[in-house]
């Protein structure tokens, strides 16, 4: 994409979204140092082990590795599926439509902070293959000059325990072809979920709870967004049903 053609307005593809995200500045999750530390105790407070979450060098090591395949002067987009469809938590120039294929969306990733504890873990999302399968959410657009510090507050935030795999994976959108930033599903790491059935996991995401709030909020946020977005998503649709019966 030349920059000339990049549009001024970050809102100018999808205007109607502009009162729908969380604005940076008010943003739970945008996890800088203090809210990291702030974390750390909270999680201890409620009896969690100190190493409950990757060491600040790993995590980083992790994302200087992902770097390393882009240029110096290079836009960065991320793929959104979940919750950063509707709190991104990072600056953005652009955001546009987009659908990523061979990909669909799971409850699968246990989660010990956030939207569960260490005695009732909460589910969120992941991504996982799926041949013939259409993911769709938004992208957003990284400018270049921000590329390094807003990537350093999304790694804390998506690779807080290691549970996803970031790829750079081609992704269509209305305005053309990007290749993003997605986290997908890392199956070998101990908080990833094997084989968990509708019901078991709308049980877990209709019961558990963490400093971030309830774990069904996050779901009926995700369902909200979607429909905003005129998208549907049928796993999505039928956990949502379950989860309102409990």
């Amino acid at each position: 994409m030349n920059r000339d053609d990049c549009p001024l307005d970050p809102f100018a593809h999808l205007p109607h979204l502009r009162q729908r995200l969380v604005a940076v500045e008010q943003s739970q999750v945008r996890v800088t140092p203090e809210v990291m530390a702030r974390w750390d105790q909270g999680h201890l407070e409620r009896g969690g082990s100190p190493d409950w979450r990757l060491p600040d060098e790993a995590r980083e090591a992790l994302r200087r590795d992902f770097m390393a395949a882009l240029a110096p002067d290079q836009d960065l987009w991320v793929f959104a599926y979940g919750s950063l469809m509707w709190d991104p938590g990072f600056y953005f120039a652009e955001v546009r439509s987009a659908e990523l294929g061979g990909h669909q969306r799971r409850f699968n990733y246990r989660v010990v902070g956030g939207r569960g504890t260490p005695e009732q873990p909460g589910l969120v999302l992941s991504l996982v293959p799926s041949d013939g399968a259409r993911c769709q959410g938004l992208v957003f657009r990284i400018a270049a000059a921000q590329v390094d510090a807003e990537t350093t507050v999304l790694w804390r935030r998506e690779m807080l325990r290691g549970g996803y795999a970031p790829r750079l994976l081609p992704v269509s959108t209305p305005q053309g072809w990007v290749q993003a930033l997605v986290f997908v599903a890392h199956p070998d790491n101990p908080s990833y979920v094997h084989d968990l059935g509708l019901d078991e996991t709308a049980q877990i995401v209709a019961t558990a709870s963490g400093h971030l709030g309830r774990n069904r909020d996050y779901l009926t946020q995700l369902a909200a967004q979607l429909q905003v977005l005129g998208l549907h998503d049928a796993y999505i649709s039928e956990l949502l049903a379950r989860v309102m019966k409990i």
